[in-house]
C-alpha cells in the first residue's frame, strides 16, 4: 500500500473540494482487483452494476440484482481497507418506494460493508435520497448518463447539449445536493456544463466523461487497463493494454506446455524417491 494514503471519509469529500484537492476514483468487482486498487494512490472505488456487463457478461446494468451487488462488494471491501468503497444500488432496488430504498439501502452497508451507496436520478429521487441520508446512510448521487435508464435517454449519448438539458443537470444537481447527498457523479456531459455543476455546489462533482474541471476523475477500471474488449468510450485514456498482455502470457504457457518445456525442473519437485525413476 501506498505509505501516504490514508482512507477517506464522507467528510473528506466536502474538505477535499474546499481545498481544490484533486482526487480519483475506479470500478473493482472482487478480492485481488481490489486489493491492487488499495496498494495505487486511488481514494475511491465503486462496486458499480456495471459488473453486470464487465464481471456476469449481461447486456446491460437493469438485471444485475441486489443480491449480486451484496456479492460483488463484500469482497471488495476486504481487499481494499485503506479505499473509500462505494455501493452501487442495482435497478429495481430504490424505484418502487422510499421504504424498499431504505432497506436495498441498509443491505448494502450491514450486509457488503459499502461506506456509502450510489443511486441515480435528479430532481425525481431527491425525497428517496433525502430519506435513506435520514436514516443515517451517506448517498452519492449520479446524474447526466444513467445507464439504468438508458432507454429512455435514447442510448448511451452525451447529456446536457442543450440549454435546456443543461438546466435540468443543474436543478438535478442541486436538489441531490439540498437532499443531502455527500457528492453527485455526472456521466458524458459537455465539460463545460460539468464546469459549471462544479462550481455550483458545495459538494465535490465526480466526473466520467465530463471534462477536467470536476473534483475527480472517474474510470471503469477493466477500461483504463484495456481489459474489457475492442469497446473503448471516447472519454477513456488506455493507460496499460493488460488484455494482450493477458492473452500472449497464456499463449506462452501453451507452446511451452505442449512443447514440454514446461514445467521444467526449476518449477518442479525434484526429490528422489526409492523405486521411482
Amino acid at each position: 500500500m501506498s505509505e501516504t494514503k490514508k482512507k477517506m471519509s464522507v467528510l473528506d469529500f466536502r474538505k477535499y473540494k474546499e481545498q481544490s484537492k484533486k482526487f480519483t476514483y475506479v470500478t473493482a468487482y472482487d478480492y485481488t482487483t481490489a486489493s491492487i486498487v488499495n496498494d495505487s494512490q486511488t481514494e475511491v472505488i465503486l462496486v458499480g452494476d456495471s459488473l453486470g456487463m464487465v464481471m456476469l457478461g449481461y447486456s446491460g446494468t437493469t438485471g444485475v440484482t441486489l443480491d449480486e451487488m451484496i456479492h460483488h462488494i463484500r469482497p471488495v471491501v476486504k481487499g481494499a481497507p485503506n479505499t473509500f468503497i462505494v455501493g452501487d444500488m442495482p435497478f429495481g432496488s430504490y424505484n418502487v418506494s422510499i421504504e424498499d430504498a431504505i432497506k436495498s439501502a441498509n443491505r448494502i452497508m450491514k450486509e457488503g460493508g459499502a461506506d456509502c451507496v450510489k443511486l441515480e436520478g435528479g430532481v425525481e429521487f431527491a425525497d428517496t435520497v433525502a430519506a435513506i441520508v435520514k436514516a443515517g446512510i451517506p448517498v452519492m448521487g449520479h446524474i447526466g448518463l444513467t445507464p439504468q435508464t438508458t432507454s429512455q435517454l435514447g442510448g448511451f449519448k452525451v447529456q446536457g447539449g442543450t440549454p435546456e438539458s443543461a438546466e435540468k443537470l443543474l436543478a438535478d444537481a442541486k436538489a441531490l445536493e439540498a437532499a443531502g447527498a455527500f457528492s453527485i457523479v455526472v456521466e458524458c456531459v459537455p465539460s463545460v456544463v460539468a464546469k459549471a455543476l462544479t462550481k455550483a455546489l458545495t459538494i465535490p462533482v465526480l466526473g466520467i466523461g465530463a471534462g477536467p474541471d470536476v473534483d475527480c476523475q472517474v474510470l471503469v477500471l477493466q477500461d483504463m487497463l484495456g481489459m474489457y474488449g475492442d469497446f473503448k468510450p471516447k472519454f477513456v485514456k488506455l493507460y496499460a493494454n493488460l488484455r494482450t498482455a493477458m492473452v500472449e502470457a497464456l499463449n506462452e504457457f501453451h507452446t511451452e506446455a505442449e512443447a514440454g518445456t514446461f514445467p521444467s525442473p526449476e518449477y518442479s519437485f525434484n526429490a528422489k524417491v526409492e523405486g521411482y525413476e
